[in-house]
């Protein structure tokens, strides 16, 4: 019998398409820039992006060396290509920044069908319900808000709170000390293959994978997990952990 029932987020519950690739997108992300008097061009925007964010990873990995899947804050990356422009950010500022960069690159999002039911037959069934997921907290949890789903989980962990994301042991971990969690009552649900599954694997947890559109391809990976939803079907969830 599983009591507690551990959540990915996109491409679990939430179904979304990004696209942080194209010139249009940085020309929107040098916009945002220019409304707070930091001026960029598109290319000198995206080149010194990248180029921070490199760095930031550079900086965690040196911080927690053990870490194999490490994640940064891109608020800080958000914040020094602010300053190297000469402006000095408020945290609104930063915030702000976080939620219509992410609005620019975002193609659609919305709440894949049956999530809601599932998520209120869990909880009727006196479930714990917890999300685990490799994510910004800048962005991820207006998100949340916006999508209904904030007051179903009994705790959020989010990757970039972290410092390390899944399939590291670690980040499972975390979840597992700070609300008191008994392995072998807990099951993480997810649908990736690697980081979901796998993670779940290396932390000694059942797993039930749900296969989507957005998921890590199967071919040359190998599947560990106790049950498969290969139709995407979320309805079906349901079954396997409240029958259990």
């Amino acid at each position: 019998m599983y009591q507690n029932c551990i959540f990915d987020l996109y491409g679990t519950l939430v179904d979304i398409r990004t696209d942080e690739s194209g010139p249009d997108f940085w020309e929107k992300v040098a916009n945002i820039y220019k409304s707070y008097g930091a001026k960029y061009s598109a290319d000198e925007i995206s080149t010194f992006y990248h180029r921070i964010a490199k760095s930031e990873g550079k900086i965690e990995r040196f911080f927690h060396p053990r870490y194999s899947h490490i994640e940064i804050k891109l608020e800080r990356v958000f914040r020094r290509l602010y300053l190297r422009k000469g402006v000095v950010p408020s945290d609104k500022v930063i915030s702000d920044t976080a939620i219509r960069f992410r609005k620019a690159s975002t193609k659609f999002i919305c709440l894949y069908d049956g999530v809601i039911d599932l998520l209120e037959s869990l909880k009727k069934a006196g479930k714990n319900v917890y999300l685990l997921s490799n994510a910004q907290r800048c962005f991820t949890y207006p998100e949340l808000q916006d999508l209904g789903l904030v007051d179903y989980f009994d705790g959020i962990l989010i990757s970039s709170d972290c410092h390390c994301s899944k399939p590291q042991k670690d980040f499972f971990d975390t979840l597992f000390k700070k609300y008191h969690l008994d392995k072998s009552k807990s099951i993480m649900i997810g649908n990736d293959c690697i980081s979901d599954m796998g993670g779940a694997h290396r932390a000694g947890v059942d797993g039930l994978y749900i296969h989507q559109e957005i998921s890590t391809p199967l071919e040359g990976n190998e599947l560990i997990c106790n049950y498969k939803i290969m139709d995407g079907d979320v309805t079906k969830i349901k079954d396997y952990l409240i029958k259990q």
